[in-house]
């Protein structure tokens, strides 16, 4: 059984992408909001029905309902509004997430846990200290999509499909973020030298910004990219695919960083995060690395105690 936590856009998104992908035959849908899950379930059954999909949608307000589920998705948590960066909705998701994870200890101690509240890595932190889970089973969900992002527009630079680029983006996800051309490759070749500086910049500057610009133009953050990600990292856990791609994780040395969760190449599969791949980094690299992983310290050191 799959448990989403949170039935708004992200959430509702990733319930209906999980069915279409067959992962599980019973999918419970958990909100606070009265009537909210229970809507969303009876919609997908619908779906369900009219597809013949063997998938039976759950709504409801109680956390308790999560019982014998093996993975569950958290998307609940304030989202985004217009002018607000990912990092002023740390105070406000803390303790949302926090709750959530010692309701996850409670019901589900067993389950591999992916969550996309933002800002993301610092939530992945408190959920790791909220279950007490070992950190291969407590996963942020962001490398995915902002992996996609910059093969999105590297492709329309390049004129070439997106599937043909195998992204890196490292550190927080965030302002923040760290796009590594150097090691994002087109069939061996690295984007450094296929783009021009000034093309490769822009590319950069566009994945940095894209979910601020998804919510500046339509009002509300981002659902379909992170839908369709957090579908495939699903897939991933539940199909035991031992695949290759970007997650936010807690360090324990790699990269010579311990007990902070970073954006970083992972093996994914049953287990959660079997394996923690590095990427070798040149003089700068590293350095723009380390800023980045300093922002999400940042963030860290100024949750309240409780928290961490």
């Amino acid at each position: 059984m799959i448990t989403v936590i949170g039935s708004g856009r992200v959430g509702a998104t990733t319930a209906a992408m999980l069915g279409l992908m067959g992962l599980d035959n019973k999918i419970v849908l958990i909100d606070i909001v009265k009537g909210l899950p229970q809507g969303e379930a009876l919609d997908l059954n619908h779906m369900s029905s009219i597809l013949g999909l063997d998938v039976y949608y759950a709504g409801s307000n109680d956390n308790a309902d999560m019982r014998g589920s093996d993975l569950v998705i958290v998307t609940a948590g304030l989202a985004r509004k217009p002018g607000m960066t990912r990092e002023q909705l740390l105070g406000q998701n803390a303790e949302i997430v926090y709750n959530i994870g010692k309701d996850i200890a409670k019901y589900a101690p067993d389950s591999v846990v992916i969550l996309t509240t933002n800002p993301l890595d610092a939530m992945t932190y408190v959920m790791w200290k909220a279950t007490g889970f070992p950190r291969e089973r407590v996963i942020g969900f962001s490398g995915v999509l902002d992996g996609g992002r910059l093969a999105f527009y590297s492709g329309q630079k390049l004129g070439i499909s997106p599937a043909s680029i195998i992204p890196i983006v490292l550190g927080q996800h965030g302002e923040s973020m760290f796009p590594v051309p150097s090691k994002s490759f087109v069939y061996g070749v690295p984007l450094d030298r296929l783009l021009k500086p000034e093309e490769m910049k822009e590319v950069v500057d566009e994945t940095v910004k894209a979910g601020a610009r998804i919510t500046e133009l339509r009002g509300f953050s981002s659902n379909w990219g992170p839908g369709a990600g957090v579908a495939l990292m699903a897939k991933a856990v539940k199909r035991d695919e031992r695949r290759a791609l970007i997650a936010s994780v807690v360090l324990r040395g790699e990269y010579g960083v311990t007990d902070v969760p970073v954006e970083v190449p992972i093996v994914l599969g049953r287990g959660g995060a079997v394996k923690v791949l590095e990427v070798e980094l040149g003089v700068d690299e590293k350095a723009k690395f380390a800023q980045s992983v300093d922002a999400i310290r940042k963030l860290l050191n100024s949750l309240p105690e409780k928290y961490r």
